[in-house]
C-alpha cells in the first residue's frame, strides 16, 4: 500500500472522508474527481482536487494517468422519494458517469499505456438482488428486476467496461452503512431516540448491513490483492431482520424500540422507495471471507455503538 497514486470519485460523500484518511494514514497521494474542486478541499483539507462533470463528459485524463487505481463511488442519493427527476440523477449518475469514467480511462491508455490505472473499484449496491426474503444471497445470485435492481446490473455493467483496457474491475455491492452522519441510519435516529422507533412493515425482512471501518478496510484488501475481482459482497457476515436491528438500535440509545412501523405508511412518505426497507434481502459476504478479509466489526450491537462514536 505504500506510495500508491490513487484518484477517488465521490469523496465527499458519505465515506469519502473515511476513505481519505486510511489512504493518507498509508501515505498514498489522492486525487479527487468532483464537480466542485474548492467545496472539495474546504470540506477533505489538503487534496488535489480536479473538476469533472460525470453526466456529461469523459473523466479528465490528465487526473487518471500515472495512478495506481480509481476507487469511484459517485451517485446520487438512493434514499429519497423516487420522482422521475430522482430516478433519472440516480441512474444517470451512477450509469452514465461510470461509462464516462471508463471513456476516461480509455483516453488515458492510449496517451500513454503504462500509466493508465491498473485497478478499479467501483461501488454497487446490494439493491442489485431485489427482494429475496429468507435466502442467503452471494455474489452468483441473480439479479432482481426491480427499478433499483435494473441500475446496479447496467452500472455494474459500465464498470466491467475498464476489462477491455486491461484493468482488474472490483464492484462492491454494498449494504447499509451505518453511519451516524447520513444514509439509513441517519434517518432512523431521531425517531428512536424520540422513543417512537421501531420495527418496519412487520420487521421479519433482512438488513443486511457494513460498519464503515468494514467497507473501507474493503477498498484498501480490494487494491492491495489482486484476487479481489468482480463483484463483492460488501456486508457484515451476520445479516439481521429488521426487528432484531430495532431492537439493537434501541439498546443502544437507551430508547424502547416497540412502536411498529407500517409498511403503508412509509409508501405514503417515500413511494416506489420504501421497498428498499420493506422487502429487504439476506446478502452474505461470501466472497470477502474466502479471501481472507477479517472483519473490524462484524456483529451489529457494537458496531451501532461504535458508529454513534464516531
Amino acid at each position: 500500500m505504500c506510495a500508491l497514486n490513487v484518484t477517488v470519485t465521490g469523496a465527499t460523500g458519505l465515506i469519502g472522508r473515511s476513505l481519505l484518511g486510511a489512504l493518507r494514514e498509508r501515505d498514498a497521494q489522492v486525487t479527487v474527481l468532483t464537480r466542485d474542486p474548492a467545496r472539495a478541499q474546504a470540506t477533505l483539507g489538503d487534496v488535489q482536487a480536479v473538476a469533472w462533470e460525470p453526466a456529461s463528459e469523459p473523466a479528465p485524463a490528465q487526473a487518471l494517468q500515472r495512478r495506481d487505481a480509481v476507487i469511484h463511488m459517485a451517485g446520487a442519493p438512493v434514499a429519497q422519494r423516487w420522482s422521475e427527476t430522482a430516478r433519472r440523477a440516480i441512474r444517470e449518475s451512477r450509469v452514465t458517469g461510470t461509462r464516462n469514467l471508463v471513456a476516461g480511462l480509455a483516453q488515458a491508455r492510449a496517451t500513454d499505456a503504462d500509466g493508465c490505472p491498473r485497478t478499479l473499484i467501483s461501488s454497487s449496491a446490494t439493491g442489485y438482488y431485489g427482494a429475496h426474503g429468507e435466502e442467503p444471497l452471494d455474489e452468483d445470485a441473480p439479479p432482481g428486476a426491480d427499478f433499483l435492481a435494473r441500475v446496479c446490473v447496467e452500472w455494474e455493467a459500465a464498470a466491467a467496461g475498464a476489462r477491455e483496457l486491461g484493468i482488474r474491475v472490483v464492484a462492491l455491492r454494498t449494504g447499509v452503512v451505518l453511519d451516524r452522519s447520513g444514509g439509513a441510519l441517519a434517518k432512523m435516529l431521531p425517531p428512536f431516540r424520540l422513543g417512537v422507533g421501531g420495527p418496519v412493515a412487520g420487521g421479519r425482512q433482512y438488513i443486511s448491513w457494513i460498519h464503515p471501518d468494514d467497507l473501507v478496510g474493503m477498498m484498501l484488501a480490494a487494491l492491495a490483492d489482486e484476487r479481489w475481482s468482480g463483484p463483492v459482497n460488501a456486508t457484515a457476515p451476520e445479516p439481521v431482520r429488521n426487528s432484531a436491528f430495532s431492537k439493537a438500535l434501541g439498546r443502544v440509545l437507551g430508547r424502547p424500540a416497540l412502536l411498529p412501523v407500517p409498511g403503508v405508511a412509509l409508501r405514503a412518505l417515500y413511494g416506489e422507495m420504501s421497498e428498499i426497507v420493506t422487502s429487504g434481502a439476506r446478502v452474505m459476504p461470501a466472497k470477502a471471507l474466502v479471501l481472507g478479509y477479517e472483519f473490524a466489526q462484524p456483529q451489529l450491537e457494537p458496531a451501532l455503538r461504535a458508529a454513534l462514536r464516531r
